[in-house]
């Protein structure tokens, strides 16, 4: 039985990832802030919940008591605001939040003995592509893809893989968040401001997390031991 930690695993992508790998017969950890939410998502499935801070080095070092053979770094969120009118305390959390965060993760399982033979970051297509309205989110996972591609170079010759799946706007509670700003700003109805958010993908639609579930699936099996060092798009062709 294969050991697996997921951060962020209480809701949207992270939880439909957990209870993909619970579903396989994976022995699944899933760490956030709220341990109330994580109890939720672990209800019925083999899972077990940490509550840990990812930004914080401490509660990252206690996950790693015993190692993983299954990394995912999911945890992440970002303000918006272009870059003249976006604060430094809210640089630094975004940063923190999303790349900081993968750095600690990621880290630890590299000091596993054995370490983690499979490492993945959850990115997004802001990874791949610029946005002025998100410029530290943006600016966030294009330094985890960075990372992810560094940390592939480096475990190449262990036995081991660390790549990225960037998937385009999906169907979760930031989505939700962002429909519901887009309808108060611009007073449309609801179907219109989704289509908004969806806009960016041909498909005309949001991605399911259970997509990028899947996806995360096949990264950790067998049969994609040659992909290493790979940004994954799941957008439904965005880019």
């Amino acid at each position: 039985m294969r050991r697996v930690l997921i951060t962020g695993g209480g809701t949207g992508i992270g939880r439909a990832i957990a209870w993909a790998f619970a579903k396989n017969g994976d022995a699944v950890t899933i760490a956030g802030r709220r341990i109330d939410v994580l109890h939720t998502a672990a209800e019925g499935h083999n899972i077990t919940c940490v509550k840990a801070d990812v930004t914080d080095e401490g509660d990252i070092q206690g996950m790693f008591q015993s190692p993983f053979d299954i990394v995912v770094a999911n945890a992440g969120w970002g303000s918006s605001g272009k870059t003249a009118k976006l604060s430094l305390v809210d640089w630094n959390a975004t940063i923190a939040a999303n790349l900081t965060s993968t750095f600690l993760t990621f880290r630890e399982a590299l000091r596993s003995d054995p370490l983690s033979s499979r490492l993945i970051a959850i990115a997004s297509t802001a990874s791949l592509k610029g946005n002025a309205t998100v410029p530290a989110y943006t600016a966030a996972k294009h330094g985890v893809l960075g990372l992810v591609r560094s940390i592939a170079l480096d475990v190449a010759k262990k036995g081991a893989t660390c790549n990225a799946i960037c998937p385009g706007f999906s169907d979760t509670d930031l989505a939700e968040t962002a429909i519901k700003g887009i309808m108060e700003r611009f007073e449309m109805d609801r179907a219109t401001a989704t289509a908004k958010v969806a806009a960016g993908n041909p498909r005309g639609d949001l991605v399911s997390p259970y997509e990028i579930a899947k996806t995360t699936l096949f990264l950790a099996s067998e049969g994609a031991s040659a992909i290493n060092g790979h940004a994954l798009s799941v957008s439904g062709g965005e880019i």
